[in-house]
């Protein structure tokens, strides 16, 4: 239970962080520090009463950190019913970050590394001390961890030699990042399902909005979220 307001407490701050990198791209994790918690610069009490617009804008902003705060809860929630109870610290961090990452990449189309790197360790870290969502021994889920790393960086890279005629962005280097970040959760024979079907999200959403390029990575966090709650069952 514990976990589930942490998580909304995160869920409602990831508007604000991504609105922080949108706005200050951190080049280190001092600077990245540094430049989330520094304060904005204030508005008076006036301004704020006659600023039809900035009232607007602040009660759109306050609604969606309202509305990230539930759908992370709500998923740490699930996932806690679904997990052995001493996976939830581990699974609340992974959807938290994930769901930080799907922000910042609809707001920026980018995905920072001071983000995905952290994602990658404490994947490895998961395996080695807890024996991963899988439940192997740790020995053999630090090395599933370590092959679903390789191969979430590995087939997009490959897939990409094939397109990039036709399709010279089909995945970035933030994408490939974050697949192989995904990759030490999951492990290697999950990845394989979390990039298919990222793919297939990602050609519905292009199809439905009618567009051929856009933000990869909420694909990726959604296709990530349904594996690991079906690999369960």
């Amino acid at each position: 239970m514990p976990y589930i307001f942490i998580g909304f407490a995160f869920g409602f701050a990831i508007p604000y962080l991504a609105r922080r990198f949108s706005k200050f791209m951190p080049a280190t994790f001092a600077c990245a520090l540094y430049r989330i918690f520094r304060p904005n610069k204030t508005v008076s009490k006036e301004k704020r009463k006659n600023n039809h617009k900035y009232n607007l804008l602040c009660h759109r902003y306050f609604m969606r950190s309202l509305g990230w705060g539930i759908i992370t809860a709500a998923t740490i929630y699930l996932a806690s019913l679904v997990l052995p109870e001493n996976e939830t610290p581990w699974i609340a961090f992974f959807i938290i970050m994930l769901y930080t990452l799907m922000e910042i990449d609809k707001r920026m189309l980018l995905l920072p590394d001071i983000l995905t790197v952290p994602l990658l360790i404490v994947g490895f870290s998961h395996a080695g001390f807890s024996g991963g969502m899988l439940g192997y021994e740790p020995a053999a889920s630090a090395a599933n961890s370590a092959l679903g790393a390789a191969a979430g960086y590995v087939i997009p890279v490959i897939a990409s030699l094939f397109l990039i005629k036709k399709y010279p962005e089909a995945f970035g280097g933030g994408d490939i990042k974050l697949l192989s970040a995904v990759g030490s959760w999951v492990g290697l024979t999950n990845i394989p399902y979390v990039i298919l079907l990222s793919c297939l999200l990602f050609a519905v959403s292009c199809f439905i909005n009618k567009q051929r390029q856009g933000a990869f990575g909420p694909s990726i966090v959604i296709a990530s979220l349904i594996i690991l709650f079906l690999s369960e069952y």
